[in-house]
């Protein structure tokens, strides 16, 4: 199929959707397969609630000009995405990482708004559906792109800078995470090094942590590259405080000190590159200030809440042992006496996910906690001293009758241990 045929009629729609629960009258409709669904099951419904236009991998059993006959649905969702990328002569900044990728993503979109029109991914979209998605989210009047992605496995964010084709991109850190995907730290590196190796073929730009010897090293040969960092950098930062949140020392006197609204030193690099990426890009130093200074974590992420006399760390939202270890850390840092640490198994880390968290538990063993709540994935399958739970829910119950009082807790874990369920049963 002639992909500008569809995409004329795209610029005729409202958007794209490949929900039929989710969509909008005048809105193109693209029928995506997977183990347990069929989106062409319900493209004649889409028609019938007002799509523009439905696209198709399967025979629709009827004539109709608004139904596009395709080989594959997600082919051609990614190629119109690819074709209406092509429009645009703005900059795409790419980020991934293990960890904090979506804070990055979202501070440095929180930065970049204040002066530019700028569009980016929708929460967690940054999968092979959720990146054309976003790309086919930007309209006409897109001055700035920010795009997040993430992987699990080798050739994946490699595939995305094929749809997105970045002008900048950052690499937050390369941990622990989907270990089972990518075979192992080496693999991780490699795997999120797609994206270095992208700009670095297409002279593009990449923001890098200076401080971390091994983005340095994976860096290098890139056209541009703007070091941010501790020390020895263009923008240079240090933790100023960290409670009740994080504040960041900049040494540039157009931005001095940030005030954040994040919990937690290991979030000192997630700033420190919106503040390069701001000043990068021309921004003024109070504007850059304002923008990270205002930003307030939702979602699981970072949250510092209040139930009744207790102090709660949510950051429930994904888990890996490198993400786990600097949570740990980070709240046995902080000051208070009565200490509840509860946390959820670690997912995709394949063979090494036992030794991962006995890892994590020997890490525990040296704080003095009040109390240690171990919930479900491979904490069954480990030695430790603790209380365990299956799941969240049971774990709930049970503090629920400890009566917890004028104590801080950390809750955290992978995303489908649903952590943050453990909240309902605290005092509200």
């Amino acid at each position: 199929m002639n992909i500008e045929l569809l995409y004329d009629r795209f610029l005729k729609s409202s958007g794209v959707q490949t929900d039929t629960r989710k969509i909008a009258p005048g809105e193109i409709f693209i029928a995506l397969k997977g183990p347990s669904f069929n989106g062409n099951n319900f493209a004649l419904k889409a028609l019938e609630m007002g799509a523009l236009a439905v696209v198709v991998d399967e025979d629709p059993g009827t004539a109709d000009d608004r139904i596009f006959h395709v080989e594959d649905g997600l082919t051609t969702l990614q190629e119109l995405a690819l074709h209406h990328r092509r429009q645009f002569k703005i900059p795409f900044i790419a980020i991934t990482g293990s960890n904090g990728k979506t804070t990055t993503k979202e501070l440095v979109y929180t930065v970049l708004e204040t002066g530019f029109k700028t569009y980016t991914t929708k929460g967690n979209l940054n999968n092979h559906i959720g990146v054309p998605l976003t790309i086919l989210s930007i309209a006409s009047d897109a001055q700035m792109a920010v795009i997040e992605m993430g992987a699990n496995h080798l050739k994946e964010i490699e595939s995305y800078c094929r749809i997105a084709l970045p002008t900048h991109g950052i690499i937050t850190n390369c941990g622990k995470a989907h270990l089972e995907g990518f075979g192992g730290p080496e693999g991780v590196r490699k795997g999120k090094g797609e994206l270095f190796d992208f700009l670095r073929k297409t002279e593009g730009t990449a923001f890098v942590m200076w401080d971390y010897d091994y983005l340095r090293e994976m860096s290098a040969g890139i056209k541009e590259i703007v070091k941010y960092g501790t020390q020895n950098a263009w923008l240079n930062g240090q933790v100023a405080a960290t409670e009740p949140f994080l504040e960041v020392k900049i040494n540039d006197s157009s931005i001095g000190n940030i005030p954040t609204q994040l919990v937690g030193d290991y979030n000192l690099p997630n700033v420190l590159v919106a503040a390069a990426v701001g000043k990068y890009f021309g921004l003024k130093g109070e504007l850059i200030r304002a923008a990270i200074s205002g930003y307030i974590p939702s979602n699981s992420r970072s949250q510092l809440l209040a139930r009744g006399s207790n102090e709660i760390i949510l950051d429930a939202y994904n888990a890996n042992p490198t993400s786990m270890k600097a949570a740990i850390e980070n709240f046995a840092s902080r000051h208070g006496k009565d200490k509840w640490v509860i946390i959820g198994g670690m997912m995709e880390l394949g063979e090494q996910s036992v030794a991962e968290h006995q890892e994590i538990v020997g890490l525990l063993e040296k704080y003095p906690w009040k109390k240690v709540i171990l919930v479900g994935g491979d904490f069954a399958r480990v030695q430790h001293p603790f209380h365990f739970f299956e799941n969240a829910e049971t774990a709930g119950q049970w503090l629920k009758n400890q009566q917890m009082q004028n104590s801080s807790a950390i809750v955290k874990g992978s995303r489908s241990m649903q952590m943050e369920k453990v909240l309902e049963f605290l005092p509200g």
